[in-house]
C-alpha cells in the first residue's frame, strides 16, 4: 500500500466516477482502475461495487476510507512539523436544503480562509441527496430539517445509512414573500390568506416523496404550486409571481438583498433544524468552524440552540 493509493480512492469517492477522478489526477483510466484493483487484491477487499450505472463504496469500502483519511491526515501533520511542507489544499464539501443562513455561513468562513489553496463544495440539493451525500462521503456534513411530518420516515432512513442527525435549533414557520406582496404589512399571515398565490417549492426528482419536501405542510391542497431547482429562481418569482414559500424565517439582506421578507405563518407547526453527519469519518477543522459558524449566526438572530439529543 501507498500513500498514492489512498489518495487515489479520497479523489474517487469526491469525484463519484473513475472516470472523473482519473482527469482530476491527470492519469490514465486504466492506470487509476489498476492501481485500485491493486489495493482491493492486497487487503482482499472490494473497496467499490461495480455497476452498469457506475461505483459507490462496498461496506468493506466504507471502512477502508475512514482509515485512509485518517492515515493522511496524520501524515500531512507529520510532514509540516518535521519537513515544514506546508499544509495540503483544504478540501471540505457541505451539502444542505435551500437555507440562506447556510449561506451565509459558509460566506463568512471561506472569506476568513488564510490558506493558499482550498477547494470547498456548498451543494444546494434535494433531501434524499443530502443524506446520500453523507452516506457515501461526497460530503463532510448535510443540514436539513425534522418535524412531526417527517421526522419518524428521516430518522429511519438516517439509521439504515449509518448517519446521525444533530438538532440546531427550532423555527417557527415563516413564509418568504415580495415586500411589495400584497400581504406584506401584515404581522403574520394564515394558509387561508395564502390561497390565492402561486405555492412556490423545490423539486425533488424521483424521491418526490411528501417526506422529503423542504416546505413544511406539503400535504396540504393547493391550487397554484411551481416547482422550480434553485434559490435564485424561486425568489424571482416570489418578487415576479406574489408567490410564497414556507421556510426557516432566516434571511440575510447582505446575500438577498431588501426585496424579499419574512412574515410569520399562524400555525402549531414547527421546523427543527439541524445537521447530519457519517460518524465513522472524523470532521475536518473546516467542517467543525463551519458548524460554529451556523451556530454564531443562528444565536445572533435570536433563536435558541438546541440541546444534543
Amino acid at each position: 500500500m501507498t500513500l498514492q493509493q489512498l489518495r487515489y480512492i479520497i479523489t474517487i469517492v469526491n469525484c463519484g466516477s473513475i472516470s472523473e477522478a482519473a482527469k482530476q489526477l491527470y492519469i490514465t483510466q486504466p492506470s487509476l482502475s489498476n492501481a485500485v484493483k491493486e489495493l482491493e487484491q492486497e487487503y482482499g477487499i472490494s473497496i467499490f461495487n461495480r455497476t452498469s450505472k457506475g461505483i459507490s463504496l462496498s461496506s468493506d469500502g466504507t471502512e477502508f476510507l475512514s482509515y485512509a483519511r485518517q492515515v493522511l491526515e496524520q501524515t500531512d501533520l507529520m510532514e509540516q512539523h518535521y519537513l515544514h511542507k506546508k499544509p495540503l489544499k483544504r478540501i471540505c464539501s457541505i451539502s444542505t436544503q435551500h437555507y440562506a443562513f447556510a449561506v451565509n455561513a459558509f460566506v463568512n468562513l471561506v472569506s476568513r480562509q488564510d490558506h493558499e489553496e482550498y477547494e470547498f463544495t456548498l451543494r444546494e440539493a434535494r433531501t434524499y441527496e443530502i443524506i446520500e451525500d453523507v452516506k457515501n462521503f461526497r460530503s463532510e456534513l448535510g443540514i436539513l430539517y425534522l418535524n412531526d411530518f417527517n421526522e419518524k420516515v428521516l430518522r429511519k432512513l438516517f439509521k439504515e445509512s449509518g448517519i446521525l442527525f444533530h438538532p440546531l435549533f427550532d423555527a417557527s414557520p415563516h413564509v418568504f414573500i415580495s415586500s411589495s406582496h400584497p400581504l406584506s404589512s401584515r404581522e403574520f399571515v394564515t394558509m387561508n390568506d395564502l390561497d390565492p398565490f402561486p405555492f412556490l417549492a423545490f423539486e425533488q426528482g424521483e424521491k418526490n416523496s411528501f417526506y422529503f419536501s423542504e416546505e413544511i405542510l406539503s400535504t396540504v391542497p393547493r391550487k397554484k404550486i411551481i416547482y422550480v431547482s434553485d434559490r435564485a429562481t424561486l425568489f424571482n418569482l416570489l418578487i415576479g409571481l406574489n408567490g410564497y414559500t414556507i421556510c426557516s424565517g432566516i434571511l440575510n439582506s447582505n446575500l438577498n438583498g431588501d426585496n424579499i421578507i419574512a412574515t410569520p405563518l399562524k400555525t402549531t407547526e414547527y421546523m427543527r433544524i439541524g445537521w447530519i453527519e457519517n460518524p465513522r469519518v472524523h470532521l475536518s477543522i473546516f467542517a467543525e468552524n463551519y458548524l460554529e459558524e451556523l451556530k454564531r449566526l443562528i444565536m445572533s438572530d435570536g433563536l435558541q440552540l438546541c440541546n444534543e439529543e
